[in-house]
């Protein structure tokens, strides 16, 4: 950043630094940006834990470091230039130094400031206590009683119970199914669609209606009343 300030100054040439040859001109600006912003850096570390404000920091900065950039500057000058050490001439420096510092310490802030934190979340789906399910799976034959269950559908007074296993109809109420489901981890997701969470691949979302894409490729619809409850598990 600092040679690239001083290529900069160099092809501008202020304060009349356009009279000197080309190649004395940026080695003079070169020399002058390179070490004086390697001051402010130094002042700018020191000052770094007892001011945490970065533009407080800066101007704070800027001010600190003039007086010695701008004896930097002044040897700079009688050296590549041949400028005079005169008292003068450094009193002249300080006003030439100190908003080019400013700048400078402004730009450093600038490129070297923090990104905000981000705090990400994710839901965990954890997987549901064997006894949650255990009344509602009394009620499947001995085949899917110990498999993976997926969805609860209603037909009727009938209940279509999905598993990894395959289906099965069950003589119950679905209003009674979500009471011995109430302790398990799934959603309704329709006013006849119990799903369980971990059987949940993806969610789509479209015109006012919604998809769940369950395990074993099967789908079950979702209405806008129970929309809520999968968008407060992370699925929207």
């Amino acid at each position: 950043m600092l040679v690239a300030i001083g290529l900069v100054m160099g092809f501008l040439g202020p304060f009349a630094s356009e009279r000197a040859p080309v190649v004395k001109r940026y080695v003079y600006w070169m020399i002058c940006m390179v070490g004086g912003g390697l001051i402010g850096i130094a002042i700018d570390m020191l000052l770094d834990r007892r001011m945490p404000a970065t533009w407080r920091r800066v101007l704070a900065v800027s001010v600190a470091m003039t007086p010695a950039v701008a004896v930097f500057v002044l040897a700079t000058e009688a050296v590549v230039m041949g400028g005079p050490l005169a008292w003068t001439s450094y009193l002249r420096l300080l006003w030439q130094v100190w908003p080019i510092s400013l700048a400078v310490m402004a730009v450093r802030a600038l490129a070297w400031r923090r990104p905000p934190a981000r705090v990400e979340t994710r839901t965990i789906v954890a997987p549901p206590l064997p006894q949650a399910e255990a009344a509602f799976r009394r009620r499947l034959s001995a085949r899917r009683r110990g498999a993976r269950l997926i969805a609860v559908e209603a037909h009727d007074h009938y209940l279509k119970v999905h598993t990894d296993a395959g289906a099965e109809l069950v003589t119950l109420r679905f209003a009674d199914a979500l009471e011995e489901l109430a302790g398990a981890h799934g959603w309704r997701v329709h006013r006849s669609w119990w799903v369980a969470a971990e059987a949940v691949e993806a969610v789509r979302w479209r015109r006012g209606a919604g998809e769940i894409s369950l395990a074993c490729g099967l789908a079950a619809p979702v209405s806008r009343t129970y929309a809520p409850v999968l968008k407060e598990a992370g699925w929207f």
